[in-house]
């Protein structure tokens, strides 16, 4: 069986520069991220994607109630818990998504037992490479108050692979967060309740530590803190 080309594809200029980054930064900070995200439609339409790992759908119903046509990716890593491909299917039937499934190659061995960085490398980021081929930006759920790492985190900076990315929530205070959960009655895993604050795949989720950030369960016992996809 060919090996698929899972290259990253550099772009040979990025979609926007330093300074409009910076100043995008600026003006988007008290934004809502309906009007991020209503940028970013309107910036880089069909070239946008949205990635979503259905913790929640939050993102998801932030990005459709401006574009129902935008691309969601899912990287099925194939250990994921069964609440949260359940959180897919009931999403399935509550929006019509334009869902994009990126599975590993189908060659990749359990890496897992061996270490999480030549796992998550196989995949998370190699098939979030091959979903980004072709785009020009993308939006992720990444919020400032998800751990101490990610405190500083921009609401639009440029990738290794000079495609833009947009944090649209990073800066959305929790209380707005919640109250827009309940409004929309967003669809949540279910093990957050079970104290399982950040989720991903079983072998390397635990339930948060008290007193420390949502995303202390994860990879427990490393001092890793993210799967490479943010990086």
């Amino acid at each position: 069986m060919a090996t698929p080309d899972t290259t990253v594809q550099i772009r040979s200029k990025p979609a926007l520069s330093r300074s409009q980054v910076h100043s995008l930064n600026l003006s988007f900070e008290t934004s809502h991220p309906t009007e991020i995200i209503r940028w970013a439609v309107d910036r880089f339409g069909n070239h946008l994607a949205l990635t979503t790992s259905f913790t929640d759908t939050l993102l998801v119903d932030l990005a459709l109630s401006i574009d129902p046509d935008i691309e969601v990716v899912f990287l099925d890593t194939g250990f994921h818990f069964a609440e949260t491909l359940d959180v897919l299917r009931r999403s399935q039937v509550r929006y019509e998504m334009n869902l994009r499934v990126e599975r590993p190659d189908p060659e990749t061995v359990d890496l897992w037992a061996k270490g999480s960085d030549a796992c998550c490398a196989a995949r998370k980021v190699a098939p979030l490479d091959r979903a980004l081929n072709g785009k020009e930006a993308w939006l992720s759920g990444l919020r400032r108050d998800d751990s101490t790492s990610r405190a500083d985190t921009p609401i639009v900076s440029t990738d290794r692979r000079g495609l833009v990315k947009i944090n649209p929530i990073a800066a959305w205070p929790t209380r707005e967060v919640a109250a827009y959960v309940e409004l929309q009655d967003i669809i949540v895993n279910p093990l957050t309740a079970d104290g399982y604050e950040s989720i991903g795949c079983w072998p390397c989720t635990e339930r948060a530590q008290p007193d420390s950030d949502t995303r202390s369960g994860r990879w427990p016992g490393t001092p890793r803190t993210e799967c490479g996809i943010h990086l």
